[in-house]
């Protein structure tokens, strides 16, 4: 498949070589994604089925736990943990790409063949990363709030809005976020994609991303955002909107990665 825009300006980065990209690259990603997500529906849907409803099982076993101030530090861990989550999905476009078959038993290659260790240690990575922001959102709530308990969500809700100490949690609580998500973004940007397409390991694939990131910053914050932006929305009604969002992303991110790094 041929990417015209993907300039022409090749970078100094270590193996593999990549390409300058733009917003421009992003929406033709994200075209491509929806794309392929028109095109394998079936596949997709019966694949990332299981998200949305673990975000509603997450969110009853909060409520039923009284541990309702974890609810949000878990649902927003999806950003963290989604690109090793949708690994089956970069398998599908790979395959849609070279005209292979598509059937959703072949979604799960990569996970038996010799990518297999290299994505479970990138994926251990994303975990490491993933417990860290859940200490540290739920040792922020307890220096600001204590052991204090709250009988609702709407009650914590209303805390968190009007008074100062719940600002403070909102500021704060919003940059360690931020800061998790900018790592977990440059560490697995284009690894997962880089270690099924060319049998990379952990160690070059998460440099080369990292390369990515470090030469296209503005882009790639844009490109963090966007899937910020968009898990929040698939979030909001009951998490099932991520049975929309997950794919495509999932797919827009494989297109992303044919345009960054060269063949």
């Amino acid at each position: 498949m041929a990417y015209p825009h993907a300039a022409s300006t090749l970078l100094t980065a270590p193996h593999p070589n990549l390409r300058r990209i733009d917003l421009q690259d992003l929406r033709a990603a994200l075209k491509q994604g929806m794309d392929d997500f028109g095109a394998m529906p079936t596949h997709v849907l019966f694949l990332i089925a299981i998200y949305p409803v673990a975000g509603v099982l997450i969110a009853a076993a909060t409520f039923e736990g009284r541990l309702i101030p974890i609810l949000f530090p878990l649902a927003s861990g999806f950003a963290l943990i989604g690109p090793f989550a949708a690994i089956t999905l970069y398998e599908l476009s790979r395959r849609r790409e070279l005209g292979l078959d598509t059937s959703w038993v072949k979604a799960f290659t990569p996970l038996t063949n010799r990518s297999a260790k290299a994505i479970g240690m990138v994926g251990a990575v994303l975990l490491i990363l993933f417990v860290a922001w859940i200490i540290s959102a739920m040792g922020l709530y307890w220096a600001l709030f204590g052991e204090t308990r709250f009988a609702s969500m709407f009650a914590l809700a209303q805390e968190v809005v009007t008074t100062p100490r719940g600002w403070a949690l909102i500021v704060a609580g919003n940059l360690v976020g931020a800061a998790f998500s900018l790592m977990a973004l440059a560490i697995s940007a284009v690894t997962f994609p880089l270690i099924i397409d060319r049998g990379a390991d952990a160690a070059t694939a998460m440099e080369t991303s990292l390369a990515l990131v470090r030469e296209n910053p503005r882009t790639m914050l844009v490109w963090g955002l966007t899937i910020v932006g968009l898990l929040v929305v698939g979030m909001l009604p009951l998490f099932i909107g991520l049975a929309l969002v997950l794919p495509i992303l999932g797919h827009a991110t494989w297109h992303l990665y044919r345009r960054a790094v060269l063949p």
